[in-house]
């Protein structure tokens, strides 16, 4: 065990102010090339009891929890150490994850200034205070709530656990964060410019890799961590509320997603189609955002199929290394290989418009590529339109009026967000009253700001994040009443 890190081919997790080895060793492999990019320390039990000992130690014992201009300078300095390196983080983020550079420079430089915004929320109190009675005052604090669980997917894992520790951090908790083994070199680098911040003190952030999945079922059950936020399918997360609901745990969830992009006979397609053919390619489609459905009003059907159709099929796939490249590979084999076989399957009830699948000849085979799909799909029950596929692939479903559309983009378990396009002024206002989905833009697409909230309707999650609400979510409130007695 040492206190520096090494180069950033061998990836390790800090834990408790120091950098530390795993049991077991394995390899990062580039998404484009399928050739090994390092070696990484794979995590577990082991490393998620240490984490947990350690945060739950910081927070009893240091003055982290207690101190707002504190954790207000750490975060302001977490900040500007991200930025320093942010070119660094974003080449090594496009090679492992397999994002065009474009694509992870935008997943970086949204973290710089969300931690930024958390540490000026670091220094706001939002309690209330009331003489209710003559000599009796009551009020309500916030305090943190201790040690926060926080559990980010591959898919984005700079931003989506920044997303969560920042406003943890932000409110004085302390946190565990666990992320996966698919960008294991990319997370050491994070975790060196987090637990790097001079002001940050030690056991206050800790993290670790794992390819698997026991070291986060501990960070879910063990009653040293009070809450969990988790971002990351639908099924995982029912598994987590299961697991974390014997010590009655807070949490907050953001899962999965089928984004509705329901575009009327009055839109400016001009403007939607590129917005419609991104939506379905950014990020490769790894993206809970993605939009995976197109519904059209029947009197444009026609020109937006053809226009659509166009735009997919002529992405630029390729690795982030070619200036050339709009759309990367999917993150690893198994998952290219399924999405092309959620496609092959929709053949059979479906009509396929555009095919993509899986790059198999020439000098991409060797990669994870995929191209986009389009698929036309009449009954909202398919497989196709009701489970997250996580990659290229998008729907084309037709409706005929605004309660059609409100119909089908509501038939799924899925609420996370829709995308209503229309040149009227009041429509895409009715319309999106009327969607089940924590998230609507008008006229755009994926279009998050710190400052506003979002998260889940139904099947897509619980509580909310950015925002004050995010603050909220790491922080319990306490009732005080202060008895003072009157002047004789």
């Amino acid at each position: 065990m040492s206190t520096e890190p090494q180069d950033t081919p061998y990836a390790r997790n800090h834990i408790d102010g120091v950098w530390t080895d795993s049991d077991t060793i394995r390899e990062s492999v580039d998404p484009a090339t399928g050739l090994t990019l390092g070696r990484y320390a794979d995590g577990g039990p082991k490393e998620a009891r240490a984490a947990i000992d350690a945060a739950r130690r910081a927070f009893r014992t240091g003055d982290w929890s207690r101190d707002r201009d504190l954790r207000a300078k750490a975060l302001f300095e977490m900040s500007d150490r991200m930025a320093a390196r942010r070119d660094e983080l974003v080449a090594l983020l496009s090679q492992e994850n397999g994002k065009i550079p474009s694509e992870a420079a935008l997943e970086v430089d949204l973290t710089i200034s969300k931690i930024r915004y958390y540490g000026a929320l670091a220094l706001t109190e939002s309690g209330r205070a009331s003489e209710v009675k003559p000599g009796l005052y009551s009020m309500t604090l916030r305090q943190p709530v201790g040690v926060a669980g926080v559990i980010a997917p591959w898919n984005s894992p700079v931003i989506l656990s920044v997303r969560s520790f920042a406003p943890a951090l932000a409110a004085g908790a302390t946190v565990v964060l666990k992320l996966p083994a698919q960008t294991a070199l990319t997370n050491s680098l994070l975790f060196e410019i987090i637990a790097g911040t001079p002001s940050l003190p030690r056991g206050v952030f800790n993290a670790f890799t794992e390819s698997g999945s026991q070291g986060a079922r501990l960070i879910v059950a063990d009653p040293g961590v009070d809450v969990i936020s988790y971002t990351g399918s639908t099924r995982v997360g029912r598994s987590i509320m299961a697991d974390a609901s014997a010590s009655l745990k807070g949490m907050s969830l953001e899962l999965g997603g089928k984004t509705p992009m329901i575009v009327f006979d009055d839109a400016d397609l001009d403007a939607a189609v590129p917005v419609l053919a991104k939506a379905v390619t950014t990020f490769t489609g790894q993206f809970c955002m993605t939009g995976s459905r197109i519904l059209v009003q029947r009197g444009i059907a026609d020109e937006l199929r053809s226009r659509l159709s166009a735009a997919l099929e002529a992405v630029q796939v390729g690795p982030g290394t070619d200036p050339a490249s709009e759309m990367g590979p999917l993150v690893d084999h198994a998952n290219a290989d399924r999405v092309d076989q959620v496609v092959a399957d929709a053949a059979a009830y479906a009509k396929i418009i555009v095919r993509g699948g899986r790059i198999t000849e020439g000098p991409l085979a060797a990669g994870a590529f995929v191209r986009p799909s389009l698929v036309e799909v009449e009954d909202v029950e398919r497989p196709i339109v009701q489970q997250e596929v996580f990659g290229p692939v998008a729907t084309f479903e037709v409706f005929d009026d605004e309660a059609d559309a409100i119909s089908r983009a509501n038939a799924t378990e899925f609420g996370l967000a829709a995308s209503v396009w229309s040149r009227d002024v009041d429509r895409p206002l009715r319309v999106g009253r009327e969607l089940e989905a924590g998230t609507v833009w008008a006229n755009t697409w994926a279009v998050i700001v710190d400052q506003m909230e979002e998260g889940g309707f139904k099947q897509s999650g619980v509580g909310r994040l950015n925002g004050e609400r995010a603050l909220e979510e790491f922080q319990e409130i306490k009732h005080f009443v202060h008895a003072a007695p009157r002047l004789s």
